[in-house]
C-alpha cells in the first residue's frame, strides 16, 4: 500500500499552448463526422512548488471537431476555436489563482470555469476541456520535480484529494485510503474501434482505395495482425442499415477465439431510448448475430445528450448496462444519470483524469451499499502516439479497466506530423509500448494487448518530453462568433 505523503503547494507561472496539424490514414467516421485531418492540442506549464522548486509539464489532446459540440450550424473549425477559448479560459484562471495543492486548482476553480463557458456559448464538455489539459500537464510537472510516476504519485495522494463542495456527495470519502488501494494494471485489452465507414472484408474496398502502409486497413485484418478479442462498434441511428452492417461485423467477430468481448456506441445517434430498444431486439431477433449479442457488454451514449438525461432508460438497460459519455459534461452527470437508469460513465482524459477518479470513486462507494453495479469504461479521442495515448493508458491502468479503446493508432499512421526524432525517443523510453514497423515507431499491440509497464516512470506517463521547437503556437480562439457573440461579463472565483 502506498504511504499518504502532503501533498505539495503549486503556482503556475506560465502557460503555453501549441497546435500541430496532422492527417489520418483513414477515414473515421463516428456521429455525424467523418474525419480526415486534424489538430492536436499541446500544452506547457511552468510551476513553482512551496519549497522553490520550479519545472514544466505536458499535456496533449486533439481538438476534436463534433464530439464536445455537435450543433450542426458550427463549423469545424468553430468547434476547435470553442476548445482553444477553453484552453484560453483556464489558463486565466490558473496563472491567477494562489497556491494550492494540483486538486485543490482542479476544483477550486472549476464552476468558474464552467460559468464563463456557458456565458460564452460554451457547453459544459467543451469549456471543461481547458481544466482537462492543464490538470494533467501541472500533474505531470509536479510527478517531474519529485520523481514520482503518476500512480505513485496518485497512490500517495500527491494531488491532495478530498472532500470539497464541489463533490459534496462524496463530503465524508476518504480519499486517501482509496487511492493507497488502487492497484495499477501492467497490461490492458486494446478494444478496437469500427467506425461506420471501415472496410470489414478486402471486397469492400474499391480498387486502388487501399492505404498501403503495411497496417491492417479492414477489420478481417485488424484481427489477423493485433489478435484483438474486444470491439467498439459504431451503430449510426438507423434500425436496418445498423443491423445489416452489425451482420457484416458479425461475420468477422464469429471468428474470433478466447473470449469475444463487445461494446456498443451510439454517439447520439438515436432520438430517444424506444428506438434504441427497437434496435437491441431487432438483433436479438437475427440469428446471426447471436454470439454478437451474447459478447455485449454495455451500450455506450446512443441517445442525443439533449434528452438522454430527461427520461428513464430502464427499458434498455434490462438488456445491457447503458452509460454516458457526451452527457458526461459536468462533474455531477453522473449522480444525475444514476438516478435515470445507466450502470456507468466512460473515462476519457480530455473530460479530466480528476473526473474519472471521482466517478470511481462514486462507483466503489454506490455498490459497497448495494445500490448497484457502478461501472467506469475506457473510451478513446482518437488519441495520438506520444503524450496523449500514454497519460491516457497512465489513467485508465490506474483506475484497473481490464480494457480501454484505442482508435488513434489505427486512423493515425505513429507519431503523424510529430518530429521523428521526438517520435525515436519514444520508442527508446517505452519499448514495450511502441515497435518498429515500416520503419515507423508505431504502437505495439500483442495478442489484442498493450504492455504498460514502462509508464510507470517518473512523469504523467511519459518518459518524454514533447519537442515544441519547430511546433506552431495555438492559434488565436476566434470564438464567440462575431455575428452571435454574447455579453461576456464574469467574476472571477474568489480564490484568484
Amino acid at each position: 500500500m502506498a504511504v499518504a505523503i502532503p501533498a505539495p503547494r503549486v503556482r503556475v507561472l506560465w502557460v503555453e499552448a501549441f497546435e500541430q496539424p496532422f492527417r489520418l490514414r483513414m477515414p473515421f467516421r463516428f456521429g455525424v463526422i467523418t474525419l480526415t485531418e486534424g489538430i492536436q492540442a499541446i500544452v506547457r506549464v511552468q510551476v513553482r512548488l512551496g519549497d522553490g522548486r520550479e519545472g514544466f509539464g505536458y499535456a496533449a489532446e486533439m481538438l476534436a471537431a463534433k464530439w464536445f459540440d455537435k450543433n450542426p450550424l458550427l463549423s469545424d473549425a468553430q468547434n476547435q476555436h470553442q476548445l482553444r477559448k477553453s484552453i484560453e479560459l483556464a489558463t486565466t484562471a490558473y496563472l491567477a489563482a494562489p497556491p494550492s495543492t494540483p486538486f485543490e486548482l482542479f476544483a477550486n476553480n472549476y464552476r468558474y470555469q464552467i460559468r464563463a463557458g456557458r456565458e460564452l456559448g460554451l457547453p459544459p464538455l467543451a469549456a471543461s476541456y481547458g481544466n482537462a489539459l492543464l490538470d494533467r500537464a501541472v500533474m505531470d510537472a509536479v510527478c517531474r520535480l519529485v520523481g514520482a510516476s503518476f500512480w505513485t504519485a496518485m497512490r500517495s495522494n500527491l494531488a491532495g484529494m478530498a472532500p470539497h463542495p464541489l463533490i459534496s456527495d462524496l463530503g465524508g470519502f476518504d480519499f486517501t485510503t482509496f487511492l493507497a488501494d488502487l492497484e495499477p494494471v501492467r497490461s490492458i485489452a486494446a478494444r478496437h474501434t469500427v467506425g461506420l465507414v471501415d472496410p470489414i472484408v478486402a471486397a469492400d474496398q474499391a480498387a486502388g482505395s487501399r492505404v498501403g502502409d503495411g497496417l491492417p486497413e479492414t477489420l478481417e485484418e485488424v484481427v489477423a495482425a493485433y489478435g484483438q478479442r474486444w470491439f467498439k462498434l459504431k451503430v449510426g441511428g438507423d434500425r436496418q442499415a445498423d443491423v445489416e452492417r452489425l451482420v457484416r461485423i458479425a461475420g468477422v467477430l464469429d471468428t474470433v477465439d478466447g473470449g469475444l468481448r463487445v461494446t456498443l456506441d451510439g454517439n447520439e445517434q438515436y432520438e430517444d431510448v424506444d428506438a434504441v430498444v427497437e434496435l437491441w431486439e431487432a438483433m436479438e431477433a437475427e440469428p446471426a448475430l447471436q454470439k454478437l449479442c451474447a459478447a455485449t457488454l454495455f451500450i455506450e451514449q446512443p441517445i442525443k445528450r439533449q434528452v438522454a438525461l430527461s427520461r428513464s432508460v430502464a427499458p434498455l438497460a434490462r438488456y445491457r448496462p447503458v452509460i454516458i459519455d457526451e452527457s458526461d459534461g459536468e462533474i455531477d452527470s453522473f449522480v444525475r444519470a444514476r438516478s435515470l437508469g445507466y450502470g456507468g460513465v466512460s473515462s476519457k482524459d480530455c473530460k479530466g483524469f480528476y473526473k474519472s477518479l471521482i466517478n470511481l470513486a462514486r462507483c466503489r462507494l454506490w455498490n459497497a451499499e448495494g445500490e448497484g453495479s457502478f461501472f467506469l469504461s475506457g473510451e478513446d479521442l482518437t488519441t495520438q502516439a506520444g503524450l496523449a495515448v500514454q497519460q491516457d493508458l497512465a489513467l485508465v491502468a490506474l483506475l484497473g479497466l481490464a480494457d480501454v479503446e484505442r482508435n488513434g493508432h489505427h486512423f493515425i499512421d505513429g507519431f503523424a506530423g510529430r518530429p521523428a526524432a521526438e517520435a525515436r525517443a519514444y520508442l527508446e523510453a517505452h519499448p514495450d509500448l511502441y515497435q518498429s514497423s515500416g520503419g515507423k515507431p508505431r504502437l505495439r499491440i500483442r495478442d489484442g494487448r498493450l504492455t504498460l509497464d514502462s509508464l510507470d516512470c517518473k512523469a504523467f506517463g511519459s518518459a518524454v518530453a514533447p519537442d515544441l521547437s519547430t511546433t506552431a503556437i495555438m492559434s488565436k480562439a476566434e470564438w464567440p462568433p462575431a455575428s452571435s457573440q454574447p455579453a461576456f461579463a464574469h467574476s472571477m472565483p474568489s480564490s484568484l
